[in-house]
């Protein structure tokens, strides 16, 4: 769902006005912050019937979003036995030094990890997403050992945080400032229900 609604709204970003900018965030930690609220606020995956569900509704998603996606029952596993903080630290390092690459460092993570099927967990796999978005050998490696700083700890966490503050309790979560207001969507499928919010035209998944 996270890369659905990255693709699409930044294919909505210069069509709509808005100002589209990227806020990493930690799933881990908005799920373990709202579970008790939500009285065990588990990933829909890990409900048999739910993960059932899931896997057809996210091959359906990839057709009708255009995003190249390829998933199994063992996916599953692999998603949950896979670490992604460290690409999260990588990531929020990126957007604490050098934002410009953001969008494209993002999207490739996503490609590696859903459609390549890659472990983004392990360094060497890290540095070559970084490679592949357009960063230098010398920046990456830079970012690389900033992701164990207390600097980049504390800025995911305190964006993490603020995710929660505006009631996000999953992922993809997006908050549409719109005359003074915060306004949270929560998934890929409310894109159609922002653009009404913010008086814009819904123009299906691939506008023209």
């Amino acid at each position: 769902h996270n890369f659905f609604m990255l693709q699409v709204l930044c294919r909505y970003q210069h069509i709509w006005n808005i100002d589209l900018r990227f806020r990493p965030a930690f799933l881990g930690g908005v799920m373990q912050a709202t579970e008790l609220f939500l009285k065990g606020n588990k990933p829909p995956a890990m409900l048999p019937k739910r993960g059932e569900y899931m896997l057809k509704d996210i091959k359906r998603m990839a057709k009708y979003y255009q995003v190249p996606v390829k998933i199994s029952e063992d996916d599953f596993q692999r998603i949950f036995s896979t670490s992604t903080l460290g690409a999260m630290r990588f990531i929020t390092a990126t957007d604490m030094t050098q934002p410009r690459y953001l969008e494209t460092l993002s999207r490739e993570f996503w490609m590696r990890f859903w459609s390549q099927r890659e472990d983004i967990s392990q360094q060497e796999n890290i540095l070559a997403v970084a490679r592949q978005a357009g960063l230098s050998p010398e920046l990456s490696q830079k970012l690389l050992e900033m992701i164990s700083s207390p600097e980049v700890k504390n800025r995911l966490k305190e964006t993490t945080e603020e995710a929660i503050k505006y009631g996000a309790f999953g992922m993809p979560a997006v908050v549409a400032h719109f005359n003074g207001e915060p306004h949270l969507f929560f998934g890929s499928d409310r894109l159609e229900l922002l653009g009404n919010v913010i008086g814009e035209k819904w123009l299906g998944p691939v506008p023209s």
